[in-house]
């Protein structure tokens, strides 16, 4: 394969941060955590993804945020997978504390559903609500951490669900996915085509 330098192409400097530079499309999902007391903490994630065929789900946090200290403490954590019109939950998940040991005010705001596995809560209303179990944590990718849990439950929302007699493009433009575009912007997927795969190709 002849590899050549593309004219337009600009080299960024590694030293500097990447992700703030070109905006990748990402899942926004809410992880829900249970606190030291009572109450349920959700939060705003979209460094969200598969690490596994095995149902195992991992994501990006940094031990300075609750989500991740609650998680370490209480060894579980719930992910709900939101729907394009349900920006606003997601903002109001993201909102600050009064005080470092306060509960989210914003969070009143926010209808929800309880989980059936662990002890954690839900978004109500979006389209994927996913149980986990924490696998393990690994520190120290600078100042952030990869948290990996093990889905023990899972449930859809019936207008989600692939199926052989639905075609996957009417699924998807009846039950729009939420992208989120780090730094700051967010899209809902309605079309989509089928992927080239060539033939014989396995995962």
């Amino acid at each position: 394969m002849e590899v050549s330098k593309r004219k337009g192409v600009i080299t960024l400097d590694p030293a500097e941060p990447l992700w703030g530079q070109v905006f990748m499309v990402s899942p926004l999902v809410i992880i829900g955590t249970r606190e030291e007391g009572e109450e349920y903490d959700l939060a705003p994630k979209h460094m969200v993804m598969p690490l596994s065929w095995e149902n195992h789900l991992g994501f990006v946090c940094t031990p300075r945020h609750r989500t991740y200290q609650n998680i370490a403490r209480e060894g579980a954590f719930t992910a709900s997978y939101l729907r394009p019109d349900q920006v606003l939950e997601a903002s109001l998940a993201a909102a600050p504390r009064c005080g470092e040991n306060d509960a989210k005010p914003s969070l009143s705001a926010i209808s929800t559903l309880s989980a059936e596995t662990i002890d954690g809560v839900f978004v109500d209303n979006g389209y994927l609500y996913l149980e986990c179990e924490l696998d393990r944590i690994v520190d120290d990718l600078g100042e952030n951490s990869l948290i990996i849990g093990r889905i023990v439950a899972a449930h859809i929302h019936e207008g989600s669900l692939r199926r052989a007699d639905r075609d996957d493009q009417d699924l998807i433009h009846g039950a729009p996915l939420l992208a989120y575009l780090h730094p700051g912007r967010f899209a809902s997927i309605d079309a989509t085509r089928s992927f080239p795969f060539p033939a014989g190709m396995k995962k």
